[in-house]
């Protein structure tokens, strides 16, 4: 999976403007998958060139053109493949994990501590996606909804976990 792929899947839906992907990332796609402007952007110009998409500048009123960037047949085709290939290994990648990993070459007040910001931003993270579940629900397909309620299967594990090794201590 690359940006590009999710970017296609987006505009398979409709048009939208850089601005509208970014806060779908932010709204739908936070728990698994991140993409900042800086990504977004070359990436939605590169996929221009490749004719995978076409720009269409929209004039506002006070405001600099708006673009709006909509899926060509051959995005289509290549969002389709995407699809139909099987999903690829997750690979995760946590700088918590490796400071966890490496806890027996500290002392126990660092692993302490970095349990419990672990804990804090955990649960930070379990209660935004519990609320944009909340606030989405009448919105969301089956699949998006199974897709935020196992983010939340994820963060409910984890936090339980975190909690009762540090209430052995």
């Amino acid at each position: 999976m690359n940006i590009q792929d999710v970017i296609l899947g987006l505009l398979s839906e409709k048009p939208q403007s850089g601005y509208e992907i970014k806060r779908h990332f932010e709204e739908y796609f936070s728990f698994f998958f991140d993409a900042s402007y800086g990504t977004i952007y070359p990436t939605l110009s590169k996929m221009e060139k490749l004719e995978l998409i076409t720009k269409e500048s929209v004039r506002q009123e006070g405001k600099p053109d708006k673009n709006i960037f909509t899926i060509t047949s051959a995005g289509l085709d290549q969002f389709h493949a995407y699809l139909q290939r099987p999903a690829e290994k997750e690979v995760l990648r946590s700088d918590f994990f490796m400071h966890l990993y490496f806890g027996d070459k500290t002392n126990k007040e660092n692993v302490d501590a970095l349990l419990r910001q672990a804990l804090i931003e955990k649960q930070a993270m379990y209660d935004d996606l519990h609320q944009k579940l909340k606030d989405l629900d009448p919105h969301l397909s089956p699949y998006e909804k199974l897709c935020m309620e196992l983010g939340l299967v994820q963060y409910e594990a984890f936090i339980k976990k975190i909690q009762s090794v540090l209430e052995s201590e």
